[in-house]
């Protein structure tokens, strides 16, 4: 299973939309989508935020403290 099936699949498990999380966490839908089908890059700005967030990259921050 690929992480981003992971996230998915944890997402059903709580039943939790990605719409309603993109909301809660200020973004849009469409930045989310794209992170989850490959659309973005995940390099930096809003892209890497949202994969960090969904544990997809790990957060160079973190890691460098």
């Amino acid at each position: 299973m690929s992480p981003t099936d992971r996230v998915k699949h944890r997402f059903r498990q709580r039943g939790v939309t990605f719409t309603d999380w993109a909301k809660d966490n200020g973004y849009t839908r469409n930045e989310v989508y794209r992170v989850l089908n490959g659309q973005a890059k995940c390099h930096y700005g809003k892209a890497h935020e949202i994969a960090v967030k969904l544990g997809l990259k790990p957060d160079e921050e973190r890691l460098s403290a």
